[in-house]
C-alpha cells in the first residue's frame, strides 16, 4: 500500500480545513479523533456508505486535517493537531469546544 499524499504544515489553508470541518459527518469523526488513539478507517460507524466514508477521509487528509497512516492492510487515522495549531493557533480546540458545550446542553435541558 503506498503512503497517501499530507500537505505539508506550510501547505495547510484556513479555506480548506473551514470547508473540511464543515460537514457535520467530517466533524465527527475529528471529534473522535480527538477522544481516540489512531483508530483505523473501519473503526467509523456513521451509518454512511463505505465509498462516502472513504470520500470524507479523503476531503479531511487533502485538507490536512488528519494524518492517513497505512499500517498492513489497515489504515490509521490521527488528528494532525500539532500542525493545526502551528498554523492555526487554537482552531481545533474551538470546534471541539463548540461541540462539547451543544451536548452538554443537550444533556441538560
Amino acid at each position: 500500500m503506498r503512503e497517501p499524499h499530507h500537505p505539508s504544515r506550510e501547505e495547510l489553508e484556513l479555506s480548506s480545513v473551514l470547508h473540511a470541518l464543515s460537514d457535520p459527518a467530517r466533524l465527527e469523526i475529528v471529534r473522535r479523533l480527538a477522544d481516540e488513539d489512531e483508530p483505523s478507517c473501519g473503526m467509523f460507524e456513521l451509518g454512511l456508505s463505505k465509498a462516502t466514508l472513504s470520500h470524507h477521509f479523503r476531503v479531511l487528509r487533502e485538507s490536512g486535517v488528519v494524518l492517513v497512516r497505512p499500517e498492513g492492510r489497515k489504515r490509521l487515522l490521527s488528528l494532525r493537531t500539532d500542525d493545526l495549531n502551528a498554523r492555526f493557533p487554537g482552531l481545533i480546540e474551538a470546534i471541539l469546544a463548540v461541540k462539547h458545550r451543544r451536548t452538554r446542553a443537550k444533556t441538560a435541558a
